[in-house]
C-alpha cells in the first residue's frame, strides 16, 4: 500500500501534477493540502474519472485538504470536534477498514509575534487531545501533511540563520513533540536516520532553490509504531517540484505492507 503526501499549493494551478501522480505511482491513499477551492468548485470529477474517491474541505483562496483514495472510506469526518474552531479545512480523517489516516495542514503562525503563531501552537496541542480522544497508539494511524515545523537541523538548509522562524523554532518543537511522545514515529527519519539534505519545501523566491539544496522538511507522515513495523519505505520525490507550474512542496510518500 502506497500513503503519499503533497501540498499542493491550489489544486485547480496544479492538477495536471496532481494527475500525473497518480497515473505513474497509484496510490491508495494521497493526501493534499493547502488546495485553495471552496467545495463547489473542487474538481473531484476528474479524480473520479480516473477510478479514486475523494473528499475535500476547503474555502476560496485559502487552507484545504482533500484526500483522494482507490478505496472509498468506510468512515470520513472534518475537523476537530472541541470547544475552539472546528477548522474544517484543515483536517480530514479517513478511515479503510482498521487504518486510520488523519490529512492535516497546521497553521503556518505567520510571526511568531503575532497571535497567528499562538493559534499555531494551541493547534498541535487540539491534535495531540484529539489523538487521546478516538485513537490508541496501539493501531494503526497516520497523520499526514504539511505540518509546518522543521524538527531537526538537518530538517533546513541553514539551522543558524532560520532559527526561530515560524516552524524552525523551540516553541513548535516543543508541541510537535507531543505527537511522537503520544506514540507516533516520524517515518522518513525512520529510513533515513541523520540523512542531511532532504527537503520537501523550495521557496519559489529562491533561485533555482531545489538544484542549490536550499529546502525545508515540513511535510510528514508520522505513524504510529505498529503502523511504521509495517512500512517498506518512505522517500521524497523530487519530480513535482521540477515540474512544469510546479508547487512550492513536494510529494513525500511511504510504502507499506498490509492486508
Amino acid at each position: 500500500m502506497l500513503i503519499a503526501t503533497y501540498n499542493v499549493n491550489s489544486i485547480r494551478s496544479r492538477l495536471p501534477v496532481v494527475i500525473d501522480w497518480l497515473e505513474k505511482h497509484s496510490p491508495a491513499v494521497f493526501c493534499l493540502q493547502e488546495t485553495k477551492v471552496e467545495d463547489g468548485k473542487f474538481p473531484h470529477e476528474v479524480f473520479e474519472s480516473l477510478g479514486y474517491s475523494v473528499v475535500f474541505r476547503g474555502e476560496k483562496r485559502y487552507s484545504g485538504v482533500a484526500t483522494v483514495s482507490l478505496k472509498k472510506p468506510d468512515f470520513v469526518s472534518t475537523g476537530f470536534d472541541d470547544d475552539g474552531p472546528p477548522d474544517e479545512d484543515r483536517l480530514i480523517r479517513t478511515d479503510f477498514g482498521d487504518l486510520t489516516v488523519i490529512n492535516v495542514y497546521v497553521p503556518q503562525g505567520q510571526d511568531v509575534e503575532s497571535h497567528h503563531f499562538q493559534y499555531k501552537l494551541k493547534w498541535f496541542k487540539r491534535l495531540r487531545s484529539y489523538l487521546e480522544r478516538h485513537f490508541s497508539p496501539t493501531g494503526l494511524v497516520a497523520i499526514c501533511g504539511d505540518l509546518n515545523v522543521a524538527r531537526e537541523p538537518i530538517d533546513v538548509h541553514d539551522p543558524k540563520r532560520l532559527l526561530g522562524h515560524v516552524d524552525f523554532n523551540p516553541e513548535v518543537w516543543a508541541v510537535y513533540d507531543l505527537l511522537l511522545e503520544w506514540g507516533l514515529v516520524d517515518l522518513f527519519r525512520k529510513f533515513h536516520p541523520g540523512e542531511k539534505g532532504q527537503f520537501t519545501f523550495f521557496d519559489y523566491r529562491v533561485p533555482h532553490a531545489v538544484e542549490r539544496g536550499l529546502g525545508w522538511r515540513v511535510d510528514h507522515i508520522l505513524t504510529t509504531k505498529l503502523l511504521a513495523e509495517r512500512a517498506t519505505g518512505c522517500w521524497i520525490d523530487l519530480e513535482p517540484r521540477l515540474a512544469k507550474k510546479p508547487s512550492d512542496h513536494t510529494v513525500l510518500a511511504a510504502h507499506f505492507s498490509l492486508g
